[in-house]
């Protein structure tokens, strides 16, 4: 064995080098560790418990919050500062107030943002979330036929309208009216046969109406920008009628999409695959926002490991801006080169409605909203993923007793292939 002029094998000088290597990065680790936990504001009064959980998506929606501290709910909401390992580098932090029974997290804009940050967020450990209802509280695209700039609308539906084929309008078939058509199928008024799982959540309706009901006791603000653009609406069938109208309060759905798209056939397109989608009769589609789905899909998820409840979940959306253009404006002048003036007023009325349903929960907690409010609808994915037949799609995967991390590893393989994925040789 070959030794050093101090008589030590080297193989020994090696393996100290290696043990005092080790030994500082664990110390560097712990150092570390120790950094980043000492921000953590739990530390003063142990594992938070919110009973409500405000999700916001970007600064403006997340800044409106935290500019008014002097109400006794929700409070400061910076009173108490956690950064969580897993947010996002631009929001690290979950924001709570001195009580820790409201708190507010900014997800980040988009879809993979969303689902990477409230995932983090739920499995984290470092909050009890097992009641906490979630207010996802954003500003959205509005549909003209349904509502307005300054409306606030609930969602019962949160609906992926861009996860199909897309080809370019140009060149689409003269029978197409779009586009897209959804995955597996030839024409876009066909379900999709090709299933990822994700196209479309449903949340609880009996909890969407009371929060309906409690962001009605909110008054709404409005402008005179908004009235001026809104007036462009109006049309002899009155077809845009809802648009020409002063801000409300909206029972609806949500259209999911990274695209900011905007325009009418593209608009009259996904208000078509929500309708197909979600098995209505009628047109629901009134709002288009990027990370509803995303941010629900991770709270589903969070379910089936405890770790929170599905059905305390609501979507809330804004109308900041219309999805199409009025008939006399191109769809080009009406996303980059008018003014709708719109985006004030919908982050003021998000405050307002959505500052009546936290308080209204806060406020009702024993004994209505600590027990939850037991849905009486389908509430979760396209494929049953939570217990229940689904009331769209081809029901459920899980023989409608839902998915189970032990007893459910290998349910209905041979379904879930001939629904989901690229399938050999049938892949489109």
């Amino acid at each position: 064995m070959a030794s050093t002029g101090g008589g030590l094998p080297i193989i020994y000088i090696w393996i100290v080098m290696f043990l005092s290597g080790f030994i500082a990065i664990a110390l560097l680790a712990g150092a570390r560790s120790t950094a980043m936990e000492a921000p953590h504001s739990q530390q003063n009064y142990g594992k938070i418990t919110p009973k409500v959980v405000i999700v916001s998506m970007f600064y403006p929606e997340a800044d409106v919050w935290y500019r008014d501290g002097s109400d006794s709910v929700p409070g400061n909401l910076l009173a108490n500062n956690v950064s969580v390992p897993g947010l996002s580098p631009l929001y690290p932090n979950v924001h709570c107030n001195e009580q820790g029974d409201v708190c507010q997290i900014t997800v980040g804009e988009s879809e993979i943002n969303a689902a990477a940050t409230m995932t983090a967020f739920v499995l984290s450990g470092l909050f009890d979330l097992a009641q906490t209802y979630f207010l996802l509280a954003g500003i959205a695209g509005i549909n003209p036929k349904l509502g307005t700039l300054g409306s606030v609308a609930l969602s019962r539906f949160s609906v992926q309208v861009a996860l199909q084929y897309e080809i370019d309008a140009r060149e689409m078939p003269a029978n197409f009216s779009t586009g897209y058509l959804p995955f597996g199928s030839y024409t876009p008024n066909q379900y999709p046969s090709i299933i990822y799982g994700t196209e479309v959540m449903e949340v609880n309706q009996n909890l969407r109406d009371a929060a309906v009901n409690l962001a009605q006791r909110a008054k709404l603000v409005d402008s005179a920008g908004i009235a001026d653009y809104r007036a462009e609406y109006s049309t002899a069938d009155d077809k845009y009628a809802a648009a020409t109208n002063g801000p409300s309060i909206l029972g609806c759905d949500s259209a999911t999409s990274d695209v900011y798209y905007s325009g009418t056939l593209l608009s009259e397109g996904f208000e078509n695959t929500t309708k197909l989608w979600t098995n209505q009769s009628s047109i629901t589609y009134c709002v288009t926002a990027q990370e509803d789905g995303a941010i629900l899909q991770a709270l589903m998820r969070g379910t089936i490991w405890g770790r929170v409840d599905f059905s305390r979940a609501i979507v809330m959306r804004t109308g900041s801006d219309f999805d199409r253009p009025p008939p006399s404006t191109s769809a080009f002048q009406h996303l980059r080169l008018l003014d709708q003036n719109g985006f004030d007023v919908a982050i003021q009325n998000l405050y307002l409605a959505g500052m009546e349903i936290v308080k209204g929960i806060v406020a009702d907690w024993d004994p209505t909203y600590s027990k939850g409010i037991k849905p009486t609808n389908y509430i979760g994915d396209i494929v049953g993923t939570l217990g229940g037949e689904p009331d769209f799609g081809f029901g459920s995967l899980f023989n409608g007793v839902g998915f189970t991390p032990l007893a459910n590893t290998y349910v209905n393989l041979v379904r879930r292939g001939n629904l989901m994925g690229r399938r050999a040789g049938g892949w489109k």
